[in-house]
């Protein structure tokens, strides 16, 4: 048996990459609170806003499979660094930017260098903590910060927009980069990988353009429609090339993606739970925003400590799930009873309307679907990379974020379609009035409330039948290699 290099520090380690994963997952919503201010600094239109969202997932989403990749042939503790500090150099270029095109290209640097950075946090995790009990506990902390992470920044985004600058929005990433980059030279150790197989580029290829034109498809289908030639045309494309990824894959001496690591039945069902997760939590984050502003009225801060009650309740149900319940049940009822709380959740949003209370109606949901992220999130995430063996561990993780990022641009994509669809047809039936525009509105969200329940549903159907049963086996090839 091999020593763990990092056993003695591995709660430093844990809050090092606690770091580093909350401020990948803040970014998703920070910025969306600037993008208004933003956009009358910088003088781009309506139609251009979205590239500054698109820009990042779209460098993200693609590139987690190679990012993974990377820190498996190179190291994590190297990847890991060059992705914070390239995070930090791309954030001061956006907060800088004194055009749309500069900040869209530091968007897209963002998403590249984030996608070196978060399968290499979770690799570093999953080979620092091996100890069941402990495994549970850091897990449930990271978990807690994947699921409520996102709450967090619409947060810090409206305190940042509002007493500083749209700027700090993007500047703020340096006061998390830079010292966690500093710490991780500090308390991390360079793995060592006796062999460095070369790079699979036929499956490179394949795989990373299939995942751009997946997730730029489904980011077209939301700005236009899904019978747009772009959106057919790319989403077409992603299929044939990821219809081709699979094949290449099995025959590769040194895979991109091993298929014995999405194959495995638990970390499979693993993948479709955080994808699920990923798309059924955009009605929440995304259409919540939007009813609370616009239809209560909410400020930006006030939106983002509305939220806060069901961030509380993840972390503290993360923590005690992964770390008490896992280890002796198993993944299925947790994550198969969190998809079910999580749907309730939203038949509960279903009842909000144009004069209902943020106490009575939101508050019960947000509650409701803390509980279910809690116990989702975090046992999925920690049954993907468990038993994986330490060369593959950073693309097994880049797989978790891969499923959230293409789970979360499908579901924004079917979603806002759905809403839009429903908003237009209620104001299709009735009379143009005030009243009429926040009555259609406020039926575009609840509309799009039941289709994340409808998801969440099928996700507790899928888990169920994916998932065991029992206590996750651990494998001794999950152990991590010697370091330097």
């Amino acid at each position: 048996m091999t020593t763990n290099p990092h056993h003695s520090r591995r709660w430093w380690i844990l809050a090092l990459l606690g770091i580093a994963q909350l401020m990948v997952v803040l970014d998703a919503t920070i910025v969306n609170i600037a993008l208004p201010s933003a956009q009358k600094a910088l003088h781009f239109g309506d139609p251009d806003r979205q590239w500054i969202v698109t820009a990042y997932a779209l460098a993200f989403g693609s590139l987690l499979l190679l990012g993974g990749r990377l820190g498996d042939y190179f190291g994590r503790k190297r990847v890991f660094i060059v992705g914070l500090l390239g995070f930090a150099g791309a954030s001061a270029l956006g907060g800088n930017a004194e055009s749309f095109e500069v900040l869209v290209a530091a968007r897209a640097l963002q998403g590249a260098f984030g996608a070196l950075l978060a399968p290499s946090a979770l690799a570093l995790l999953t080979t620092t903590f091996t100890d069941t009990s402990e495994r549970g506990k850091a897990f449930g902390v990271y978990g807690a910060i994947a699921g409520g992470g996102g709450a967090i920044g619409l947060l810090l985004g409206g305190v940042l927009t509002e007493y500083a600058s749209w700027r700090w929005c993007l500047y703020v990433n340096l006061l998390f980069a830079i010292p966690a980059a500093a710490a991780a030279v500090a308390i991390l150790h360079h793995e060592a990988f006796p062999a460095k197989p070369r790079l699979d580029i036929p499956g490179t290829l394949t795989g990373t353009t299939g995942l751009f034109a997946l997730v730029y498809g489904f980011s077209n289908a939301e700005t236009h429609s899904w019978s747009n030639p772009v959106t057919v045309g790319f989403l077409a494309a992603a299929v044939v090339l990821l219809a081709l990824f699979a094949p290449i894959e099995r025959r590769a001496a040194h895979p991109l993606l091993p298929l014995r690591v999405v194959l495995e039945r638990g970390r499979g069902g693993s993948y479709t739970a955080v994808s699920i997760v990923g798309a059924g939590m955009f009605g929440v984050f995304l259409f919540l925003t939007y009813y609370l502003q616009q239809t209560l009225g909410f400020s930006p801060i006030l939106t983002g400590v509305a939220f806060l009650p069901m961030v509380g309740v993840v972390m503290a149900t993360a923590a005690l799930t992964t770390a008490r319940l896992l280890p002796r049940i198993g993944p299925r009822p947790l994550v198969t009873l969190g998809m079910v709380l999580a749907s309730a959740a939203m038949v509960l949003l279903t009842q909000v309307g144009v004069d209902t209370g943020y106490a009575t109606h939101v508050l019960p949901a947000l509650l409701l679907m803390g509980l279910g992220l809690g116990l989702a999130m975090a046992p999925a995430m920690s049954t993907a990379t468990l038993g994986v063996g330490a060369a593959d561990a950073g693309v097994a993780s880049a797989m978790v974020n891969t499923s959230q990022q293409v789970g979360g641009s499908i579901g924004t994509a079917l979603l806002s379609t759905v809403a839009s669809s429903a908003t237009a047809s209620f104001v299709a039936a009735r009379q143009a009035s005030p009243s009429a525009l926040a009555e259609a509105a406020v039926h575009g969200y609840t509309t799009a409330f039941w289709w994340s329940a409808a998801i969440f549903a099928a996700g507790a159907v899928l888990c169920g039948l994916l998932l065991r049963s029992g206590a996750p086996e651990s494998d001794p090839a999950a152990e991590p290699v010697l370091a330097h």
